[in-house]
């Protein structure tokens, strides 16, 4: 999927808060290539949404305009002073309503490849990790055994 222009995408936020919400987007919104490990976010100081362009690149436009309904979760509570945050129950309820996800989908360019394996010397615990660790300072989570790395 090709990425689309400032314009396209202020009418596209805009087009989707009034199908699913009857309210118009009338704030900034725009591409955030440095986000990594989020679709997008809601900034309420600034009452500003921004996007991983990424998210549009890898996983499509339906993918997309789910990020974009659950931002527009968080701007539409935000400006009627209501609980807009992850945890109050007005923003599940609204996501209910307007079947928005409530977490989007991992990029499959940041599914990174398991370097290391540890073993717990106890219980078989096995950790898959992408950092080397210490095995003198960490121990086994489930029995506090001691670890070993596979090879």
């Amino acid at each position: 999927m090709k990425l689309i222009t400032q314009v396209e995408l202020e009418s596209l936020v805009n087009r989707l808060s009034m199908r699913y919400f009857n309210k118009p987007y009338i704030d900034d919104v725009s591409f955030n290539p440095r986000l990594r490990t989020t679709g997008g976010r809601y900034i309420p100081s600034k009452r500003k949404i921004e996007l991983n362009p990424k998210y549009l690149e890898e996983l499509g436009e339906v993918e997309f305009q789910g990020i974009i309904k659950h931002e527009l979760c968080h701007y539409h509570l935000h400006i009627e002073g209501k609980g807009f945050n992850h945890r109050d129950q007005e923003f599940k309820q609204l996501l209910k309503q307007t079947e928005s996800p409530r977490h989007c989908q991992p990029l499959p360019s940041m599914k990174k490849s398991i370097k290391y394996r540890y073993i717990c010397s106890q219980c078989g615990q096995v950790y898959n990790r992408m950092r080397i660790i210490n095995v003198k300072k960490y121990r086994c989570g489930r029995c506090k055994g001691s670890l070993k790395q596979l090879k």
